[in-house]
């Protein structure tokens, strides 16, 4: 079985269900269009189920999203470390400006 691609909407039912923040597409209905959020698996404050949280709520004003709200899901994405970036070649950069080579005598 191959894993799936992290940049490629997955299926909410494998959505990871661990408290860790996700990206997520939420359907449009009458409250508004289709739109993306961030939200993660966790129980509001005065709840007795745990539901899909959006991370921007407010605590005494809860969004949480049904399970038929949202579409697909994909996990956040994070910034490359300085080891793992390829490494720029001097052909890659463009060529210097004659006219700034020793400064512009601003």
């Amino acid at each position: 079985m191959t894993k799936p691609d992290p940049n490629e909407w997955q299926a909410m039912k494998t959505a990871p269900q661990d408290g860790s923040r996700i990206l997520v597409t939420v359907r449009a209905s009458e409250q508004g269009p289709a739109e993306v959020d961030v939200v993660r698996w966790t129980t509001a404050r005065d709840q007795a189920e745990p539901a899909w949280l959006a991370t921007d709520s407010d605590a005494d004003a809860p969004v949480i999203y049904a399970e038929a709200e949202l579409a697909s899901w994909m996990p956040l994405p994070s910034a490359l470390s300085r080891s793992r970036m390829p490494p720029i070649a001097k052909s890659d950069l463009p060529p210097p400006d004659p006219g700034e080579i020793d400064g512009s005598s601003i």
